[in-house]
């Protein structure tokens, strides 16, 4: 299937790492041009160096605090000036800490309502005006949460939840300009954040990770932790060409993990 990407101008956010610098790798291998950003810049001069190596779409990094709205409204002119404009926008962010109710103080749920859910927004808000231009997409990567709470990860419970009613209303207010707004939902995809949810499990349980990842294999049909890449190719196909009719939909990619229906 020919996805059309080639010459596609996409800003991947939190793409030093995990599920984001994935989803970059993914872009640019489809000859996409893509602008990375995280807030060190050597791990962005890093992963800049390993993504032209693939030798298709370009590559080009800026670093940005997307707690910081001055940062992000930098970032959009940055990647518009850059790369002629903007097509695609990735909305991604490491998850917040873990814990129960009592466990979280004021500054907890703001720091991850700022991180998780605000920094959604004002990244949308200062990107719409060149994917109106363009008729583009806006991915928003959220977690199998959005379905199935997960025990002891109160705060992303609520504002993953959040996200999926910011992309469904979205996508109704932005279909006029063509804009195509889904939520992409990772179930236990082995990453930076998923190893350190099994370190914090397995702590609390008194019993190694190893014990907790093969604990939590079995409760996924598949047997097995998703890697990155499987993420990255569903990211690829709802932002290409050959998605031009879902829109306001959230996806689990997830193993089977999820019972729900």
């Amino acid at each position: 299937m020919e996805l059309g990407l080639e010459g596609k101008k996409a800003l991947v956010i939190a793409s030093s790492q995990g599920l984001g610098r994935a989803i970059a790798e993914q872009l640019v291998h489809e000859g996409a041009h893509v602008m990375i950003t995280s807030r060190s810049e050597e791990k962005l001069a890093k992963v800049s160096a390993s993504l032209r190596e693939i030798g298709k779409g370009t590559v080009a990094s800026f670093p940005c605090d997307i707690t910081k709205a001055a940062e992000v409204k930098a970032l959009a002119a940055h990647t518009a000036k850059s790369l002629g404009g903007i097509d695609i926008l990735i909305n991604n962010a490491g998850g917040p800490p873990a814990g129960s109710f009592e466990m979280l103080d004021d500054d907890d749920w703001i720091q991850a309502f700022e991180l998780n859910l605000l920094s959604y927004i004002r990244m949308i808000r200062a990107v719409l005006p060149y994917l109106k231009e363009s008729g583009g997409r806006i991915i928003n990567i959220a977690s199998s949460s959005i379905k199935e709470p997960i025990p002891n990860l109160l705060l992303s419970n609520t504002f993953r939840t959040g996200i999926v009613g910011l992309s469904k209303t979205l996508s109704q207010e932005f279909a006029p300009y063509n804009i195509l707004v889904n939520t992409v939902a990772p179930g236990v995809i082995a990453t930076d954040r998923i190893a350190y949810l099994d370190h914090v499990a397995a702590e609390r349980a008194g019993i190694s990770r190893e014990e907790i990842e093969t604990k939590r294999k079995q409760t996924i049909p598949l047997q097995r932790y998703g890697e990155p890449e499987e993420f990255a190719k569903v990211v690829a196909f709802l932002v290409s060409e050959a998605n031009t009719y879902m829109t306001g939909s959230s996806f689990l990619v997830d193993g089977g993990m999820i019972k729900s229906i």
